[in-house]
């Protein structure tokens, strides 16, 4: 039997079309976490649904019908003006919505995230390294929410606290583990616990927290990367990209 959802807070986070006219629009709901629904006549000439609202960074209140996997989309409402995003600040916006498209399960919900998202949203610092330090502190947020958060401040090969000036890896599978040299891909633990902390750090700990959160969220993408990495790609200095 078909369950009704009534007026939930909801973004739009990917959109593909759907036979002739319609579309399957991927929904970051609050209380539901990702749903499909299909939006019927979405691309049709008069469409049933406003065109405009239905997009990406524009807050919503969404009703549905769940119908197993895809669900049918009967009401959607803009909840005031979309976003005006341009530049690093969009391309941020987008890299988030394909990182939790690629890593959220399907009816999963995540009330936690979906209001951090929001105000993460509305915002987006201007300042390259503001806005870098606030996607690593998204990040962490997600891989927790999903049971794959680690302790940052602790070692946990060491068993102790980790020393802001000891040099550490971050692994998967097993926390924060100490080194004792310079490796390559290493991170200061000054630079970890100031994420903890979210006290943003100095520009070196900026590119070692952007470094270790890539390969930790590699990891759970299965090894298959995001295209909003590649389009974030650019001659910019490493703290102005995603």
């Amino acid at each position: 039997m078909a369950e009704r959802v009534e007026r939930q807070p909801a973004y739009v986070l990917h959109e593909r079309a759907y036979r002739e006219t319609s579309a399957i629009l991927e929904l970051f709901t609050r209380d539901h976490g990702c749903v499909a629904v299909v939006a019927r006549g979405l691309r049709a000439a008069k469409p049933r649904f406003s065109r405009g609202s239905l997009r990406a960074l524009q807050p919503l209140e969404c009703a549905w019908l769940n119908q197993g996997d895809l669900g049918q989309l009967t009401a959607a409402e803009a909840c005031g003006l979309p976003l005006a995003l341009s530049g690093i600040r969009l391309q941020s916006a987008l890299y988030l919505n394909e990182l939790l498209v690629r890593l959220l399960h399907r009816h999963d919900p995540h009330p936690l995230l979906f209001d951090a998202y929001a105000r993460l949203l509305v915002q987006l610092p201007e300042s390259a390294d503001a806005l870098g330090f606030q996607l690593r502190c998204f990040e962490a947020l997600l891989l927790s929410e999903l049971g794959y958060g680690i302790e940052f401040t602790f070692d946990s090969a060491a068993q102790a606290p980790v020393d802001p000036c000891g040099r550490y890896r971050a692994l998967p599978e097993h926390g924060v583990i100490g080194v004792h040299d310079l490796e390559v891909d290493t991170i200061s633990g000054a630079a970890l616990l100031a994420l903890q902390a979210g006290q943003q750090p100095d520009a070196v700990g900026l590119r070692e927290l952007r470094r270790m959160m890539r390969a930790l969220l590699l990891h759970h993408l299965g090894g298959r990367g995001l295209n909003a990495w590649r389009v974030l790609r650019s001659p910019a200095p490493p703290a102005d990209r995603a």
